[in-house]
């Protein structure tokens, strides 16, 4: 219709209803291009300094070949238990190759500075030997570990390098995909029924200009503190369905422009249901019946409930995007003056004025859901 009167119902007074090793592995790495000290390697004892052997008698020259006790000297690396004939410790003393008790009178100085030696050379090698066997035992229990680092390590090089080489940086994960529109108005969101926000509004920033030529409205979008709700996409959707031709703007009678300052038309406020039911009751509407929505004729303010927005409505069923939009032509369409109707013949389009959050049946007649007041455009 050009005067962009809807289908169905005619203008009413105004006021809706309610509604996250190094490398070399653990031991580091070889420098100055050496090489590994082998293990279990077998060394040659060498032969005496002259001063050394100067200093004692034959009988107490420790580095003389001895039966069966001292055949072992040529062998620092002999077994520990080669070298036990039954003396502490594995140390000889003179005495032993008779076999007898030591008797007469204590032995002269020097075979004492000869027993002290053999003592100290004896600890001597027995400390080297337990730093070889220590060191054996600690390559073997951390040997696979360190090759295993190593391994891994290496691999880890191997791939740097190659990024390296390529000039490039290691590819990213996959990114989600930014929803569209339609997306976004075809998922509900969460927000609790019985919510009472803080009753403060921001305006949400931005202008959109009219696109038509007819009679022109001017609208600020104001969204309530705290929602946790997508107040761009709210006015951008307010926008789409004004201008929408099967809207308020068929055939050209009206257009729509959303303004950020300056005085508005109207505003079209998103709001708890709290703060609805407050904001409508200014106008003598009682919106927590039903949990819906208003426009408050008597301030500036259409009131649509952030709960029904958010969660649409049971006669919508999951076409919460389609009921956004009645939503919106609805609450509107009390502002251009229209109150409401009903259909009036089973199976037929409910009117946009119908009370469509309530219901969609009545008095024995089936009404189907309709967001627009001009649906066949």
């Amino acid at each position: 219709m050009a005067d962009g009167t809807p289908a169905h119902g005619f203008p009413q007074a105004r006021g809706g209803h309610p509604e996250q090793r190094e490398a070399g592995g653990g031991w580091g790495e070889l420098r100055g291009g050496g090489v590994p000290i082998p293990r279990q390697r077998r060394a040659s004892v060498p032969a005496p300094r002259q001063e050394y052997l100067d200093a004692f008698d034959e009988e107490d020259d420790v580095f003389a070949p001895r039966t069966p006790a001292s055949a072992h000297a040529a062998d620092a690396y002999a077994s520990v238990t080669d070298w036990n004939d039954g003396s502490p410790a594995g140390i000889h003393s003179d005495d032993d190759d008779d076999g007898a008790a030591p008797t007469g009178t204590p032995a002269p100085v020097k075979g004492t500075k000869g027993r002290t030696f053999t003592g100290i050379a004896a600890a001597a090698v027995t400390t080297v030997l337990a730093v070889i066997v220590a060191g054996q035992v600690t390559d073997d229990s951390g040997g696979a570990d360190v090759q295993s680092q190593s391994a891994t390590d290496q691999a880890r090089d191997i791939r740097d390098s190659a990024s390296r080489a390529d000039g490039q940086a290691p590819a990213p994960g996959p990114s989600a995909k930014p929803l569209t529109y339609d997306e976004k108005m075809g998922r509900t969101y969460q927000l609790g029924a019985t919510f009472k926000g803080s009753g403060k509004f921001d305006a949400v920033p931005g202008i959109a200009e009219a696109p038509g030529a007819g009679e022109e409205f001017t609208y600020r979008v104001d969204v309530e503190q705290g929602l946790g709700l997508d107040a761009e996409l709210f006015a951008e959707a307010v926008q789409k369905t004004l201008n929408d031709q099967r809207s308020w703007a068929h055939n050209g009678a009206r257009t729509f422009e959303r303004i950020y300052s300056g005085k508005p038309d109207f505003v079209i406020t998103l709001a708890s249901p709290g703060t609805t039911a407050d904001w409508c009751a200014k106008s003598g509407l009682d919106t927590t019946v039903d949990n819906v929505s208003c426009d408050s004729a008597a301030t500036e303010r259409v009131m649509i409930n952030a709960y029904r927005w958010a969660q649409g409505s049971e006669t919508y069923g999951d076409k919460i995007h389609a009921y956004r939009q009645m939503l919106i032509n609805h609450e509107v369409g009390h502002r251009l003056g229209y109150g409401h109707v009903t259909c009036d013949k089973d199976g037929s389009l409910a009117p946009v004025m119908q009370q469509q959050t309530k219901f969609l049946d009545h008095d024995g007649i089936r009404c189907r859901a309709n967001p627009w007041p001009y649906p066949g455009s």
